[in-house]
């Protein structure tokens, strides 16, 4: 398995990044743990958490997740074999969010604690802050990088005439640069992506870690019909999202293209058509049973044909 470099940070990723948004949330403790040790025995080094993660849930905070993978870290003594992504400006339990450069400075303290670290390697403005110039949060990096807290910075949730923005101020003004984007990405969801973002970050040499790969599910073929929806809690929204004519058609593409790979299944094949577009590192994807996490892996190993990803872009376009 060949690793990839993100954007030009040196940091060398598996093509598979675990998402840790489930980890105290819909995995406890003990199944975030088995869901950590099945990736990183499947070959996977790098895991993409936040500070929000999960203040959404009722009586959290935030910091959970950082807080369980922190706690896995230190007790397996794995903190210089993975690589550690996590993000700032989401609004916390407590109301706080953004990315001034005094929040950001406190943000990073308070993960540093949780994740029991001295460092991130990347630490990503998990949306923009309109109300800021670009090159605020970039000050605050760069002070960080300098400190040796942050190895390297990305962006997510950010339009292309922003990104744009901060990467040329960081090329004129001596700051650090935005080495990755995480942007909502998958065969399902790929217009928003694609007209202005992705020539920005071709353009640019910026690596691509795109969230919501899966489409919430919906492309691992699991939801098919109507009374398919009642198979879990996300199956209501998934229904008025992704369930119609176009959604059927990418799903009768991923059946074709899976029926010419032997053990194969839609949402490898999913994941594996982001890795074969242009410019995109590692698709992020989440698991709450090793189970999971061992078939998502797989599909780092899943070569698609040129007719293969021609089939998924004709019936995802």
């Amino acid at each position: 398995m060949q690793h990839r470099e993100l954007g030009r940070s040196g940091l060398q990723l598996a093509p598979l990044v675990l998402g840790g948004n489930v980890f105290g949330w819909t995995a406890d403790e003990a199944a975030s743990f088995r869901v950590l040790d099945a990736f990183v025995a499947g070959g996977g080094n790098a895991i993409d958490t936040a500070n929000v993660y999960s203040a959404w849930v009722p009586g959290h905070q935030g910091g959970e997740s950082e807080t369980v993978l922190g706690k896995w870290l230190r007790q397996r003594g794995r903190r210089d074999d993975v690589l550690i992504l996590t993000k700032v400006g989401m609004q916390m339990g407590d109301g706080s969010q953004g990315l001034t450069k005094d929040y950001i400075r406190r943000s990073v303290e308070d993960s540093l604690k949780r994740l029991q670290t001295d460092y991130i390697d990347l630490y990503q403005s998990h949306k923009d802050d309109e109300t800021l110039p670009v090159t605020e949060p970039l000050e605050a990096y760069a002070e960080l990088i300098k400190e040796g807290k942050v190895r390297a910075i990305g962006a997510s949730n950010y339009s292309a005439s922003r990104l744009r923005e901060a990467l040329e101020a960081s090329a004129t003004q001596g700051l650090p640069r935005y080495e990755s984007l995480q942007p909502e990405y998958n065969l399902y969801n790929r217009a928003d992506f694609e007209k202005e973002l992705q020539p920005l970050i071709l353009e640019h040499g910026v690596g691509v870690i795109p969230y919501f790969g899966l489409a919430s599910g919906f492309l691992t073929g699991k939801y098919r019909t109507e009374a398919d929806l009642s198979k879990s809690i996300r199956g209501s929204s998934i229904g008025p999202k992704y369930l119609n004519d176009r959604g059927r058609g990418i799903l009768a593409a991923l059946d074709a293209v899976v029926a010419r790979h032997a053990g194969s299944s839609p949402a490898q094949v999913a994941l594996a058509w982001i890795l074969a577009q242009p410019g995109l590192t590692a698709p992020i994807a989440s698991g709450t049973m090793p189970e999971q996490v061992q078939e998502l892996l797989k599909a780092m190993h899943l070569p698609l044909t040129e007719a293969d990803v021609q089939e998924l872009n004709q019936a995802s376009a």
